[in-house]
């Protein structure tokens, strides 16, 4: 498994298209949320790949401060149907952290998570803020990493 992260205006157009298929395969059409998948906030993230040959199996956006919240954040966190519940999204989100932290060390860091997502989230030091609600058809909780 290769893992390459990036800014947006190193992205090749092959992984920007690999990007937005993974997300929109899982995110759109798997979990039935039409909603617009490509946004703004693409175009001053950080984006994580996760390559085995030449299929891109997970994938991540790393959020400065002042993007999608004014702590720093991630987001459209995915992996590939056939690649769950192998450890992969484990080490997706401590690399995305890793990154996160590397580029903006004393931010905070808030996420949006699926709500059965919650307690995987709160293993890396994630809690919950607030009560759960639902975005685009899918439970959702606010979450923040506690600080060190």
């Amino acid at each position: 498994m290769i893992w390459s992260t990036k800014n947006w205006e190193q992205l090749t157009t092959r992984e920007l298209f690999e990007a937005y298929k993974l997300r929109t395969d899982v995110f759109v059409v798997e979990q039935g949320c039409p909603y617009p998948e490509v946004d703004e906030h693409d175009l001053q993230s950080r984006h994580l790949f996760a390559w085995e040959g030449t299929e891109l199996i997970a994938y991540a956006r790393i959020c400065p401060p002042n993007t999608v919240y004014p702590e720093a954040s991630l987001g459209r966190i995915v992996l590939a149907k056939e690649n769950r519940n192998k450890g992969i999204g484990r080490e997706l989100v401590s690399r995305a952290l890793a990154d996160l932290k590397k580029q903006w060390p004393e931010a905070p860091v808030k996420i949006q998570a699926q709500q059965y997502l919650e307690s995987f989230y709160t293993s890396f030091g994630f809690e919950t803020i607030g009560e759960s609600y639902p975005d685009v058809m899918v439970m959702h909780v606010d979450m923040k990493l506690k600080e060190d």
